[in-house]
């Protein structure tokens, strides 16, 4: 059973926020759909939002029950404008917000984990999304999905070790779940695709379903840090960097039934979404 109510969405136009926002509208759901320009989406009300401009926040937040939060992009400590806005949120009438966060950061962790970590004080009900790295990163605007085409490469420090990589329609409907099931979850749910799987695994899927040549290249911690740092800043690259660190010391070896269980049907793999990508073209 689901509750009727208006969802805020945050990132709306973003990899994660537009499959929200479109899965929540499919479901008769209603929602206003924020992105820095209110860009319009099907179906949704648009709104301008910028988590760096609080002149944005309170017309955002106008006639709104629950918030789905993707923090400001490449912002290593996004609390020092999402708090105040969560604090906002609840003064108008907020009562469920739904994190995306990462399996690579638990509560009280850097960046988005300071905000995970005050969520379950501000709101009587809530939820962290911690996903595994998206299957999109291969295949859209990321810096992977880039390198892949432009070079026929992958680049990271990751080693050999494993990720259970997630497919970004998975994530999209087990936030659906988590903003309109009549109870909140009230924990925080790592979410990850059926397998684990290592960049060496993703570049010979990639090669065996398209066609083309695809290599993982292993970088050190320095050389990732230092590539990162020609797109974003150093401290978010640092942090980057640390993550495949981790990866590589088997931190994202794992599998979990979040997916199956919240939305009752299994997750799916990154072959698949691979060849549904290439049959589209994409």
């Amino acid at each position: 059973m689901t509750t009727a109510g208006t969802t805020l969405v945050i990132g709306a136009t973003g990899t994660t926020g537009s499959r929200t926002a479109a899965q929540l509208t499919a479901a008769g759901h209603r929602v206003k759909a924020a992105s820095r320009r209110g860009t319009p989406v099907a179906d949704a009300e648009p709104v301008p939002f910028d988590w760096h401009a609080p002149d944005t926040h309170a017309s955002a937040l106008d006639g709104v029950d629950r918030v789905y939060l993707i923090p400001p992009v490449g912002d290593s400590e996004p609390a020092a404008v999402m708090l105040p806005f969560l604090r906002q949120a609840c003064s108008l009438g907020v009562r469920r917000a739904v994190l995306l966060s990462s399996s690579a950061i638990p509560a009280g962790g850097p960046a988005v984990g300071t905000v995970h970590q005050a969520l379950p004080g501000l709101f009587r009900e809530w939820a962290v999304l911690r996903p595994s790295w998206f299957m999109q990163n291969f295949t859209g605007a990321h810096a992977h999905g880039r390198s892949i085409r432009d070079e026929g490469t992958i680049w990271t420090a990751t080693g050999s070790g494993r990720v259970a990589f997630v497919d970004a329609e998975d994530i999209a409907a087990v936030a659906v779940r988590a903003l309109t099931d009549e109870r909140a979850p009230d924990t925080d749910l790592v979410l990850t695709g059926p397998e684990a799987l290592s960049h060496d695994d993703i570049a010979t899927i990639i090669t065996e379903v398209t066609g083309r040549s695809v290599a993982h290249r292993r970088l050190t911690y320095e050389q990732m840090r230092d590539r990162l740092t020609a797109e974003i800043p150093v401290e978010f690259a640092a942090l980057l960097a640390g993550m495949d660190r981790a990866i590589a010391a088997g931190a994202e070896d794992r599998v979990t039934d979040t997916v199956q269980r919240l939305t009752g049907r299994a997750p799916r793999s990154f072959r698949a979404l691979l060849e549904a990508e290439t049959r589209r073209g994409g």
